[in-house]
């Protein structure tokens, strides 16, 4: 590209065009950046955050996880459900809706919720919320009846929106909190067990299969929901997943007596990791989301037995999946980029334009969570040295982070 910067801008499936279309904006805005090693990537696009807003500030807001967001270079985010009020009526959707004009440094569109208060019992109100959201789920809980789950896929595929499943059996839990393995047996722990997860899947897929409704899974984890999703591509059904990058940098031998190693789905087996990593080779997975799910700190002193759920993530993703992914050869840069930006935008329909993000790809450091603009600073990653660091993120032409 032909601009006052030499930046590097990535290839792959973006090719020429995307560099020529931010040719002038870096020249105007980022010339000062003028490092032959500088990396320029398409803005990044995560499906799955929570910015906590409205209901639970103290958490994060939408502008600190925004702001947050651009600083880890993403330049759009899909926000869940579990909010007060919950957005299963138009009335509650405009409270966020409202929050997000005002508030918002990135593109936030938020996701409806499948049913009243993310209950289970009654169906939201999908045709009024469709034209404002990027899809339905009740992310934090699976839809536990099939035949609530059935109506939900059907009204989504006369919307023509997608369902975004957080699959979880609440009766296999057995109040387990971390993975049902080698770990929990060893410290005592209850622990999740993989079924959980995976159970719901097959079940949804059949589903998928009655209703021919578009549907993506969240944060897989094991190595068998992997599997039925390769068979159900292979079948052609319209179904996409995510994982998220602790699952594919971490598994139950690094757990720690922490609460910034408690989420959920659970960091499960490395037989598990592998699986989620040979699915991201084979294109199983189609896209990385951090599920960014901050609390307070006190939520997150309680150890692994009582700490929420949910850790932070949104400002370390790439760096974490640059260094433990792409530096030692298992991920071309290109693909992760296909992954963090190009796919969820493809399968989500959501504009690229000419957002996009500069970095130094050299620069190491160690991660620290006091550096976050996120109000969450529960990081399974913290003190891990990694490299790559954002230097600005660009959005709809406007600067909205610069170091």
């Amino acid at each position: 590209m032909t601009t006052a910067t030499k930046a590097k801008v990535i290839s792959g499936s973006l090719g020429q065009k995307f560099a020529n279309g931010i040719g002038v904006s870096i020249s105007s805005q980022l010339s000062h950046f003028n490092s032959p090693d500088y990396v320029v990537f398409p803005g990044f696009c995560d499906v799955h955050v929570h910015f906590r807003e409205p209901g639970f500030s103290y958490k994060e807001t939408i502008a600190t996880g925004s702001r947050a967001a651009a600083r880890g270079g993403y330049t759009a985010v899909c926000t869940m459900p579990n909010l007060n009020p919950v957005p299963d009526s138009a009335e509650h959707l405009r409270q966020q809706l409202d929050l997000i004009a005002r508030t918002a440094c990135i593109h936030v569109y938020p996701y409806g919720a499948i049913t009243v208060g993310e209950q289970g019992e009654a169906l939201a109100d999908l045709a009024a919320m469709a034209p404002s959201v990027a899809g339905f789920s009740d992310d934090g809980r699976g839809v536990q009846s099939d035949d609530m789950m059935r109506k939900a896929m059907e009204t989504a595929k006369a919307l023509g929106k997608i369902i975004v499943a957080h699959c979880e059996v609440n009766s296999l839990l057995r109040g387990g909190y971390i993975h049902d393995g080698a770990y929990a047996r060893a410290h005592g722990h209850r622990g999740i067990c993989s079924e959980s997860e995976w159970g719901q899947i097959a079940r949804d897929l059949e589903l998928v299969r009655e209703t021919g409704v578009s549907y993506h899974v969240c944060h897989i984890s094991t190595r068998e929901s992997v599997e039925l999703i390769r068979r159900a591509k292979a079948e052609g059904l319209d179904v996409t997943c995510e994982t998220g990058p602790h699952y594919l940098v971490m598994d139950e031998d690094d757990l720690q007596e922490d609460g910034r190693f408690k989420m959920n789905p659970p960091l499960r087996s490395r037989g598990d990791r592998e699986a989620l990593i040979a699915g991201l080779l084979d294109g199983t997975i189609d896209m990385i989301a951090t599920d960014h799910a901050p609390h307070s700190a006190e939520e997150k002193a309680r150890g692994l037995e009582k700490s929420a759920f949910g850790v932070v993530g949104i400002e370390t993703a790439l760096p974490v999946l640059y260094t433990k992914l792409v530096k030692p050869g298992i991920l071309t840069l290109d693909a992760l980029v296909e992954l963090l930006a190009v796919n969820p935008r493809k399968r989500f329909g959501l504009p690229l334009g000419c957002d996009y993000s500069v970095w130094d790809l050299n620069e190491a450091y160690t991660v620290d969570p006091a550096d976050f603009l996120s109000k969450g600073r529960a990081s399974p990653f913290t003190g891990w040295t990694v490299h790559g660091r954002c230097l600005a993120t660009v959005c709809d032409g406007r600067v909205v982070y610069q170091k």
